[in-house]
């Protein structure tokens, strides 16, 4: 089957990200394959390169960027959300005449777009950390 992923959960306040990066390794580790990862709401934080967890904690964002470069996953970061919080790539950086970008390698910035075509693409689409 193919899978598409929405996370909307930030990699520090919650749950979310973790499951969803979990549960993307056990799709691959069972043979299907993940058509995208979207990142939206305060899920785009997962595409920060400014993140710097504790020793003792996960990275998220670096787990999520490692299976990404092994299984040549697109990552997409919505580029409305992430703008609004400060994450950007370079191009949006000197639009917003801002002095560096900190969106992470792996991800890329794109609109809701690339979420509609992951869905028409996919045979399942998963959302995690929604709010209620």
């Amino acid at each position: 089957m193919i899978f598409s992923l929405v996370v909307q959960a930030s990699p520090v306040q919650s749950q979310g990200a973790e499951t969803a990066l979990r549960f993307a390794r056990a799709l691959l580790a069972s043979g299907h394959s993940i058509h995208r990862v979207f990142f939206y709401r305060d899920g785009i934080h997962n595409g920060t390169a400014l993140a710097s967890p504790p020793q003792d904690e996960a990275n998220i964002p670096a787990q999520w960027q490692a299976l990404a470069k092994e299984h040549q996953l697109d990552l997409v970061v919505c580029i409305a959300a992430a703008v609004r919080r400060g994450v950007m790539n370079e191009n949006e950086a000197k639009r917003y005449k801002k002095e560096s970008a900190n969106l992470a390698p792996g991800f890329e910035l794109s609109g809701l777009g690339q979420l509609v075509e992951a869905c028409l693409v996919s045979d399942r689409v998963i959302t995690f950390g929604g709010r209620s």
